[in-house]
């Protein structure tokens, strides 16, 4: 298949074209799977950029575990993609994103259930960002609908996604780099703070007292992540790792229903991945937190995902558990190619 990519990061806001054809090259899904494909080989602990095997021991362990938080639909045995589970936390319906002529997405449904790990992966400009930047109402689709939360809405705004309960972080930093690393998890805060802007400007009385309650809140996470040794240097001044645990630490302060991850190991060493590996799992274990993610580590994506969604030209072409999607020719060809 040829046609234009899309980076999501520097694509113009897409322009109202509903009815447009849709019968292009570009826009039109192929399903044909080619056969006699070699399966993907299970990644090897001693390449570059895969995990040593340690988140992936953890991610055992998590998955043996018969109910994760709250238990009932939050169970981890419960869910998955299309058609696993009743009562999806997010469901993706026939999505389809035009920018100009170029089509980013092209009626793509998927759902994810709830306390589950699922990733989104495909090649450069397949449309994962393009995704994400739909579920947290950052685009507007012109075509199908996303239910959150047993909601259904065409449209949401990015002040409404992050009220209802959605939180992300990006693939370039977005922090405050002049502002502590305490400061800048706090603004994580916000949405969770009642008093008003009088109260927040005398900062006194009930103001005063409902700040130390976040504090605390916000002073529990650094010790979650293993940041109390800088907390309070300028975020500018840290390595990339820890920026980008910081914009992680940031996200978590929301308390967030649904945790969307645009590529959250992007340019860190093995060391750093593995870290951010047993973070994941660990906000996915200890506080039922349903995560969507974004990675082109498939070591990484193998070890911590429970179902893996699979774009390409912005076309859903598999969907399935890990070992599944190994082995799928069509994920084969877009990844690998294949002979003529």
């Amino acid at each position: 298949m040829s046609g234009p990519r899309v980076d999501a990061d520097t694509a113009p806001s897409p322009s109202p074209l509903v009815g447009e054809d849709r019968g292009g090259e570009a826009g039109h899904c192929v399903t044909a799977v080619p056969h006699g494909m070699p399966p993907i080989p299970d990644p090897s602990p001693a390449e570059p950029g895969y995990s040593d095997g340690s988140a992936h021991e953890q991610s055992e362990r998590s998955r043996q575990q018969p109910t994760s938080v709250g238990g009932g639909e939050n169970s981890l045995s419960q869910g998955g993609f299309v058609g696993s589970s009743p009562k999806p936390l997010l469901a993706v319906e026939n999505v389809s994103l035009s920018f100009g002529g170029i089509k980013a997405l092209t009626d793509v449904s998927f759902d994810i259930a709830r306390s589950e790990i699922g990733a989104i992966i495909g090649p450069n400009g397949a449309g994962k960002t393009s995704m994400l930047n739909v579920i947290n109402g950052f685009y507007h689709p012109q075509e199908g609908r996303i239910t959150f939360k047993g909601r259904t809405r065409t449209v949401m705004r990015p002040y409404e996604a992050a009220s209802g309960g959605i939180a992300r972080t990006f693939q370039n930093v977005a922090l405050f780099r002049g502002m502590s690393v305490l400061d800048n998890i706090m603004t994580g805060r916000v949405l969770q703070m009642s008093r008003g802007f009088f109260w927040q400007i005398v900062r006194f009385g009930p103001a005063l007292a409902e700040e130390i309650a976040h504090r605390r809140k916000v002073e529990d996470i650094i010790d979650f992540l293993e940041i109390p040794h800088i907390r309070k240097t300028p975020v500018g001044r840290l390595p990339y790792g820890l920026q980008k645990r910081v914009e992680l630490a940031r996200a978590l302060a929301m308390e967030p229903d649904l945790l969307l991850l645009d590529e959250p190991m992007a340019g860190m060493n093995l060391e750093e991945k593995q870290d951010m590996s047993r973070y994941i799992l660990d906000i996915n274990r200890e506080f039922g937190t349903t995560i969507a993610l974004i990675e082109h580590d498939m070591g990484v994506v193998m070890d911590l995902s429970d179902r893996v969604v699979v774009l390409d030209y912005g076309c859903k072409i598999a969907d399935g558990t890990p070992e599944e999607i190994k082995r799928d020719a069509r994920v084969i060809e877009a990844y690998l190619g294949v002979a003529r």
